[in-house]
């Protein structure tokens, strides 16, 4: 709930921007707040994640696919995920985070997201998500894909997804999971 009024402007004002192609990159603008600081000064790590879900409401807006989602009781949730950081974030700095689908399989999607200030990569993210029914159940990017009235292949994975899943799945099983 720490990030409320930014998830308020999201969704007053994505409609608002311009629209994205679901295979496009969107580009939702930030800027680090004193309550996103810890102790060092600069945007705590656990920040990053939660705005990475706000970007994803803002790509699913503007890519016209929120209210045809909603409607039929879908809802996204992420499996896994994974964060590397290459410079810090500090207050008041403004920053983009730039959302794009990589590609997709039977069950899950593959997002990025980068963090860019200045032209500077800050940091990327990388996350497994599906999307769950409220009446229960799986739902299929297929299905997905279908109600956003679009008919194509998944683009091939690229190799540093391929390697994150890769040792995603090895620690895994290293878990019992």
């Amino acid at each position: 709930m720490n990030l409320i009024f930014r998830l308020l402007h999201i969704l007053l004002f994505s409609r608002f921007r311009s629209k994205v192609e679901v295979m496009s990159e969107c580009a939702t603008p930030f800027r680090v707040w004193p309550t996103d600081l810890d102790v060092l000064m600069h945007m705590n790590n656990g920040i990053y994640l939660s705005l990475q879900d706000l970007a994803r409401v803002d790509y699913m807006i503007r890519a016209g696919a929120a209210k045809k989602i909603s409607e039929r009781g879908w809802y996204p949730v992420v499996a896994s995920e994974m964060i590397r950081f290459r410079r810090s974030l500090k207050p008041f700095q403004k920053f983009e985070l730039h959302t794009r689908l990589l590609s997709w399989d039977d069950r899950y999607l593959y997002l990025e997201h980068k963090f860019t200030s200045r032209g500077d990569l800050v940091a990327v993210g990388m996350i497994r998500a599906r999307f769950l029914s409220k009446a229960g159940g799986l739902v299929s990017p297929q299905d997905l894909l279908k109600v956003l009235d679009l008919s194509m292949e998944p683009p091939q994975f690229p190799e540093h997804l391929k390697s994150w899943l890769s040792a995603d799945r090895d620690h895994s099983k290293s878990l019992g999971l």
